[in-house]
């Protein structure tokens, strides 16, 4: 199975440590990030791997050798010359991720948790969906809005009350719930709106998903008893090591 990982991002709320680093090196509970995550999608089947790069990129590289790639098929998605956010660096890395039409997992590497990935691949596979979104219940400012059958059909930003694409007529209806950082695409049909949209450089994979609601089928699969941190900050990076904690005694 394949799966993208973005890691090109600055990481500015953890300096000094990504001053001279890359943000997916930095340790919970003595063993970095990008590690984590990797051993975790290979426990879980993953076997062809994409980390694109940017900030302190040739570290990564460096380390992932150093580790004889972790025995998979580990590749490298260069964005050097251009930071392209996730939605970006998914279209550049697709030459890579879209050889086929196997659908491929997302997984942000300064996501720590316990999510369910095989049931998110599976539940992917029989809806028939072009993307899948691991949501739940928990604290966040920014929502997705669900219908009943978990169709996204918004995003509402709690601290300013904003809505987008706009308010929706039926909201008191809808679910909200947060996005885990963790979701799965159909590279073909993705692609194909990608182009529709003529999509190119830096872009926002939410921006993308709100844009395509009506246009393609993006699904939200709810996940319950969720343990997840963001260690994308400070306060949360001394968390993590609890909640990691937690995670490996159930």
């Amino acid at each position: 199975m394949k799966a993208f990982i973005p890691s090109a991002g600055l990481g500015t709320r953890l300096r000094p440590f990504t001053l001279t680093n890359p943000k997916a090196l930095v340790e919970v509970d003595g063993v970095p990030m990008l590690e984590r995550v990797l051993l975790r999608l290979k426990s879980q089947g993953f076997d062809d791997i994409v980390i694109n790069l940017h900030h302190f990129g040739e570290k990564i590289v460096d380390f992932v050798r150093a580790k004889d790639s972790f025995g998979i098929k580990i590749r490298f998605s260069d964005e050097s010359d251009q930071l392209l956010d996730t939605g970006g660096g998914i279209l550049k890395a697709l030459g890579m991720l879209g050889e086929t039409d196997e659908p491929f997992l997302i997984h942000n590497v300064d996501i720590l948790s316990n999510a369910d990935i095989a049931g998110l691949m599976k539940q992917h596979a029989s809806s028939g969906a072009d993307a899948t979104l691991l949501v739940s219940e928990r604290d966040s400012s920014r929502r997705l809005l669900w219908d009943e059958d978990m169709n996204l059909r918004g995003w509402h930003n709690l601290a300013t009350d904003e809505y987008r694409p706009s308010i929706p007529a039926e909201r008191d209806y809808y679910r909200e719930l947060a996005f885990s950082g963790i979701h799965v695409m159909s590279p073909k049909s993705v692609h194909e709106e990608m182009r529709r949209q003529r999509r190119s450089g830096k872009f926002s994979i939410i921006d993308f998903y709100l844009s395509a609601i009506g246009e393609r089928n993006i699904y939200g699969y709810e996940a319950e008893d969720l343990k997840l941190i963001d260690i994308g900050k400070p306060q949360t990076l001394a968390e993590a090591p609890h909640l990691l904690h937690e995670i490996e005694s159930l």
